[in-house]
């Protein structure tokens, strides 16, 4: 039974473009997913959920049980780049919950208006059966970069959760990802209200406007480079948590 999505899920309507534009840009034919900040994990069934942009406008998988609708609004197209495939997925939390264990799923239940979508959701995450990390996001990123396959692009996930940090946090988890990058390139991609996300451009929006920004952040080996001045680039906008879309790319 198809269930389409509330609110919450809308994260893959953005998440999805944005990480085969990064995909894209670094050739990459497999991807390492790691989602910080969600203890669940459910950014890293991204691939697994069909998502409607209108018209003839579709990613993902349209069989899936879980369906995502999205208004698009200006004059950007949703590029129809597919994502490349997953080699291995991970849950980067000081908490992070099993999805297998009806505590975590209960816990997470009670914050969602529409049980069944993220039963759904529970469901198919369940398949995936992501690896757990637990401890400070900043202190084990290293451990689960290195746990990425050579042949794999890691792709750390942030959405709506690099605004529980404080600016300072903010600043070392952004040097923390350029640390792991001394050996490989290693991308971010990010969902964030206007200013949370360091390396991400404003475009002259004010904080706390009600709009997040899709970011995708690149670092790359480099002995000369610091990582306070590694640039991202701003792909679009989103409101309502990915149910409203502007995309620029």
């Amino acid at each position: 039974m198809l269930r389409r999505s509330e609110d919450h899920a809308g994260r893959y309507a953005v998440l999805y473009p944005a990480i085969a534009e990064v995909a894209r840009r670094l050739d990459a034919e497999y991807l390492g997913l790691i989602d910080v900040g969600r203890p669940l994990g459910l950014n890293l069934i991204v691939d697994r959920v069909g998502i409607s942009y209108g018209g003839d406008q579709h990613l993902g998988d349209a069989s899936s049980p879980v369906q995502v609708d999205c208004s698009v609004v200006g004059d950007g197209r949703v590029p129809r780049t597919p994502l490349p495939e997953v080699d291995v997925r991970m849950i980067l939390d000081r908490a992070p919950l099993d999805v297998r264990d009806p505590g975590g799923r209960d816990r997470i239940r009670r914050a969602v208006a529409d049980g069944s979508v993220l039963d759904a959701e529970i469901d198919l995450a369940k398949v995936i059966s992501p690896e757990r990390i637990s401890g400070d996001p900043i202190s084990v990123l290293p451990e689960a970069v290195t746990s990425v396959p050579d042949r794999a692009l890691p792709v750390i996930l942030t959405t709506w959760s690099l605004s529980r940090f404080p600016p300072e946090r903010r600043r070392r988890f952004v040097h923390a990802m350029g640390e792991t990058s001394a050996a490989r390139k290693v991308a971010w991609v990010s969902v964030e209200g206007v200013g949370v996300a360091p390396t991400i451009p404003t475009l002259g929006d004010r904080p706390a406007s009600g709009h997040s920004i899709i970011g995708v952040t690149v670092f790359e080996p480099s002995t000369t480079r610091l990582h306070s001045e590694v640039a991202g680039d701003a792909l679009g906008r989103c409101w309502s948590r990915g149910k409203l879309l502007s995309w620029f790319v």
